[in-house]
């Protein structure tokens, strides 16, 4: 059983100016980051809106394989491809508007199931269901 409140965290260390790469740190894994070109950054790291990209993407897969074990199902492979869209909000500035996840999992014994454990995980990931960005899912069982 979980006990709430659970914490995460995450450092990150930088010198100054946006064409400095630094360095962000969680778990004892460490990822270089950088301001991406389209923002006048350097590029050449991993940017914030790749990493909110990655949260939303792996809370949907650790939800769906979570759903998909506890209901003793199985899959041979899940390929999830995400696309983030930036676009100003209605104050004029840049918001993570909206999110397209492009879901395929094959090898299923029982694909219609699969597919109802997909669309819980899509609708019920707490991460998921905490942000504004406009979220959608098109998937492919089989």
């Amino acid at each position: 059983m979980m006990t709430y409140p659970i914490l995460f965290r995450a450092q990150s260390r930088s010198a100054p100016g946006i064409n400095s790469v630094w360095k962000t740190e969680s778990q004892g894994v460490e990822t270089e980051c950088a301001i991406p070109p389209e923002f006048d950054g350097p590029g050449g790291g991993i940017s914030p809106e790749d990493l909110y990209a990655q949260a939303l993407t792996n809370c949907f897969v650790a939800t769906f394989k979570v759903y998909v074990e506890k209901s003793k199902l199985s899959f041979g492979d899940l390929d999830v491809q995400t696309e983030l869209q930036v676009d100003l909000g209605e104050s004029g500035q840049p918001v993570m508007k909206a999110c397209l996840f492009r879901v395929k999992i094959s090898g299923c014994e029982k694909p219609d199931r699969i597919k109802l454990l997909a669309n819980k995980a899509f609708s019920s990931g707490f991460i998921l269901n905490s942000v504004k960005t406009d979220l959608s899912l098109e998937s492919t069982v089989e």
